[in-house]
């Protein structure tokens, strides 16, 4: 059985309003990581990261839900992959091709949730 919360009108603007600050935080730091030279502090990052992980139990049970669990997961994927592939980097080239490919894949995740967000449809499980 699938229960949604009932919430109320201001609650749900709160969540979206940190669902859009979180998603443009994410957004400049995969501008950042996608373009050579171009690095976005990884504080704001930090930032986002946590604030998705502080607000996500306000969430629960909201079609919002899925988007705290979309951010969260994008980031996790994303550092597990830079991490996975850290030897590369001793190569350059490959390196600087993985680095690049899960940023774009990063940037995706990113300018998909916010497009949904922005619509208020929630994000595929």
């Amino acid at each position: 059985m699938n229960d949604i919360v009932e919430v109320t009108d201001e609650r749900a603007r709160s969540l979206k309003n940190i669902g859009h600050v979180s998603y443009l935080l994410h957004l400049v730091v995969a501008i950042g990581a996608a373009l050579p030279g171009v690095q976005a502090s990884i504080v704001l990052l930090i930032v986002a990261f946590v604030l998705d992980m502080v607000k996500r139990d306000e969430a629960r049970g909201t079609w919002q839900e899925s988007h705290f669990r979309w951010r969260i997961r994008s980031v996790l994927w994303a550092g597990g992959l830079y991490l996975v592939t850290l030897p590369l980097y001793l190569l350059i080239i490959p390196g600087l091709v993985a680095w690049w490919l899960i940023s774009i894949w990063f940037l995706y995740r990113i300018i998909r949730g916010w497009l949904n967000l922005s619509n208020g449809t929630p994000m595929p499980a």
